[in-house]
């Protein structure tokens, strides 16, 4: 049966985003897969993919994915992207398998005897970043050098970049947990390593759909918004098209002058980054124009600004310096027709090219040159381009080496290897199996006797290497410990500091110990009263005398001879008194005395009494409906609390001071109500919030408001009313405020 509350979130998305619940297609078949590679490789050995795509039909038959299609959409979904990014044949087929070795059991040698070495590789790459696991202690940057750290090949990046692209389409799908879970993950692991290749329309893609997941309501409203400015957009941003047209004709260039699209999530970060208004960042217009050569960028430009007048300090000109990713463009900011801004790209059809796929566009290349094979020597004045990745601080003619640029520029310094469940574990490199014990746990590590790498057993001072699997043994000895010796070979320094410091603290037991038993034998050859002495604090106020950190330092000092028994116990029988007599005891009563009556103003009864103090409890502010207990105080008469305020949970250890209450308003009653208000941050905000409150007769008693780094203004106010069922008409009221996405009670403090 399924959760409430997990298909009233599914269909909020679905009503707020309907993007994420894509299903395959028509189109996206296997004749639409091979015309699309035969595009972009006329040459290449375009049956290998219609052989994958049978096996891997055979292998996923039967399975589903959770939106109920066959389980053989994604991976030819995925290998569709690969093939749109103008990847080759075998990149392609290895997409169409890439999941048959971790899903089916297919063999990888079984796989490597029919499709290739190549192809077994990309695959068998892919499986291993699959076995990948961020968890909520992971740092991102972590994981994506652990990522590339772990492939072999560039296109290993790739095939993982376009599966998690085909999931996030079909997030919808998924239970809204996982996906929130997925798109946190997505939006900082996956969307930076596209932008790091240079694949603009990956990455674009990626955070829109993650943004999508985490921020539904946001999504929408941001989404709304431009919606209601598309017509009046699109007319001037026709005007300004015609202009550029016409100084094409003029310098008789041939060339395209498109409109950039909005990304969502670009608009809202810019809002949030450089806390920009919406309609500052939207009516922005972006202008892209592609012409044929370089020379053709800078005259356009030139006519550009002959025509408009350039803001100073905007121009950058990314084909003379290019980007760390590649990227090459001129980019320039005008201020157009009728005095509004215009951005302006200009770059050559090459340019646009490798802006949008990144290193996908090489490989297309590559690939071209060698007949469809990814394993030859490319012309290195072709290729000369690799040269310019200065911010990578490496050089490289050779696209297979890359993937090592890549590596450096990330400081992939480390090894990662699994656990026998799959979960990875960074180490430095020359790890060896006792750093991996202190990694996965203290205890873990100062037990372990043994290990196994990759089934084998081997020595613990064996050096890992990325893509293990260890396992260790641990002995059942409870006194068991680590080895002197472990310290000569361990590479981490969490091992080096765990180990050295059991020695330490072995040591410090023990001399705790002996100062415990040596004060104690003390006391009682002094006839001390050795239980009061020690249950008070006077050892800690005698500790913090002499100077140590706390009672144990204290007996570790005596323990170790540091300080003698007769002088801590002088210090501590001089600052004890006469023992006090007094207990201490609270009189609890099980009915409280009443105090002069108020007038009825509480709305509420106690059944039985009429004459006891009643309040309404300021933590969870019950109003007329809410479900209520009563708690009698000490000297407060009674407190009125919802039955779910957290609060009622600490008091349930005193269930003999609950009394029964009923709800019974009057004229003269007044409720105290809180509500929460979230919005897009804009000026004005506050104003129009707490205008439409006084507008319904709200009595106002505070206002909190906060913003956070995402620009999300959170106000909240608490006031007074007498009539409850007069809430619903005010948060309505509120609800359509321009920019709020949602406001609701607050019951708890």
């Amino acid at each position: 049966m399924a959760d409430p509350q997990t298909t009233t979130q599914t269909s909020s998305l679905r009503r707020l985003v309907p993007r994420i619940f894509s299903r395959a297609p028509r189109n996206n078949d296997l004749d639409n897969l091979i015309r699309t590679v035969r595009v972009n490789h006329p040459r290449g050995d375009l049956p290998i993919i219609e052989r994958a795509y049978n096996v891997a039909k055979e292998k996923h038959e039967g399975q589903l994915r959770q939106s109920g299609e066959p389980y053989i959409t994604h991976p030819l979904a995925v290998a569709q992207i690969l093939a749109e990014l103008g990847l080759g044949p075998r990149a392609v087929a290895a997409a169409l398998l890439h999941d048959t070795v971790e899903d089916t059991g297919y063999p990888l040698n079984e796989l490597q005897e029919t499709f290739g070495d190549e192809v077994a590789m990309l695959v068998d790459g892919v499986t291993k970043l699959d076995k990948v696991k961020y968890g909520e202690s992971a740092q991102a940057e972590t994981v994506r050098k652990m990522i590339v750290a772990m492939s072999k090949d560039i296109r290993v990046l790739l095939i993982k970049l376009a599966d998690r692209l085909h999931n996030a389409r079909t997030w919808g799908f998924v239970p809204p947990e996982k996906a929130a879970r997925k798109a946190k993950e997505t939006l900082e692991i996956y969307a930076p390593l596209a932008h790091r290749l240079g694949i603009q329309t990956i990455k674009s893609e990626l955070e829109d759909l993650s943004f999508a997941v985490l921020h539904p309501k946001i999504y929408a409203e941001i989404s709304s918004l431009i919606a209601q400015r598309t017509p009046q957009r699109e007319k001037y941003l026709q005007q300004v098209i015609e202009a550029i047209d016409e100084d094409l004709r003029d310098l008789r260039i041939r060339g395209k002058v498109v409109g950039r699209p909005k990304q969502l999530y670009s608009v809202y970060q810019k809002m949030v980054v450089r806390g920009r208004e919406f309609d500052d960042i939207y009516d922005l217009i972006g202008i892209r124009v592609l012409v044929g050569s370089v020379r053709d960028c800078y005259a356009v430009l030139g006519a550009i600004h002959a025509r408009w007048t350039p803001l100073p300090g905007r121009f950058k000109d990314y084909i003379a310096t290019p980007k760390f990713n590649l990227y090459q463009s001129l980019h320039t900011t005008v201020i157009g027709p009728s005095g509004r801004t215009v951005e302006i790209q200009i770059r050559t059809h090459e340019m646009h090219q490798q802006a949008e796929f990144g290193v996908a566009a090489h490989w297309m290349y590559k690939e071209r040159m060698n007949g469809g094979r990814a394993d030859g020597k490319p012309m290195d004045t072709e290729m000369a381009w690799l040269a310019h990745i200065s911010d990578w601080q490496a050089e490289t003619a050779d696209p297979s080496e890359f993937l090592d640029s890549l590596r450096f520029e990330i400081g992939a310094k480390e090894v990662y290897v699994f656990t026998p469940k799959g979960r990875v574990i960074g180490l430095p490199a020359g790890g060896t199996p006792v750093d991996f014990a202190y990694a996965v746990h203290t205890e873990i590590g100062h037990r372990t006797m043994g290990a196994k790498v990759n089934g084998r057993l081997v020595p613990l001072e064996t050096e890992l290497h990325s893509g293990d699997v260890v396992e260790v043994f641990t002995s059942k000895n409870p006194d068991a410990g680590p080895s002197q010796d472990w310290l000569t070979f361990v590479k981490s320094t969490r091992a080096r500091n765990k180990i050295r410091g059991w020695f330490t603290k072995e040591r410090r037991e023990e001399a705790i110990e002996q100062g415990k038993e040596a004060i104690a034998r003390a006391m009682r050859k002094q006839n001390l009263p050795l239980q009061r002495l020690m249950s008070q604090d006077s050892f800690a106020q005698v500790a913090q005398q002499l100077r140590y950190e706390d009672v144990s330092a204290l007996y570790a000092a005596v323990g170790e001879g540091h300080i003698s028994t007769q002088h801590v116990l002088e210090k501590v029988t001089a600052l004890v008194g006469p023992e006090d007599t007094s207990t201490g005891a609270i009189d609890l009563p099980g009915r409280v005395a009443t105090k002069e009556p108020r007038g009825g103003d509480s709305g509420v009864l106690v059944r039985g009494a009429n004459d006891i103090l009643v309040k309404l409890a300021r933590c969870c502010t019950p109003v007329p409906g809410d479900p209520i207990v009563g708690f009698v105080t000490r000297g407060s008469g009674v407190s009125v609390h919802r039955a779910d305020c957290v609060n009622v949970k600490a008091l349930s250890a005193d269930p003999a001071r609950f009394v029964d209450v009923e709800w019974a308003p009057t004229t003269k009653s007044v409720f105290r109500v809180q509500i929460q208000v979230e919005a897009l941050d804009r000026s004005g905000l506050l104003s129009d919030v707490t205008r439409v409150l006084s507008e319904h007769h709200v009595n106002i008693l505070s206002a909190t408001v906060t913003t956070t780094d995402e620009r999300l203004a959170l106000s909240r106010f608490v006031f007074e009313m007498g009539d409850a069922v007069h809430l619903d008409r005010v948060l309505n009221a509120v609800r359509r405020i321009d920019a709020v996405y949602d406001v609701y009670r607050v019951t708890t403090s």
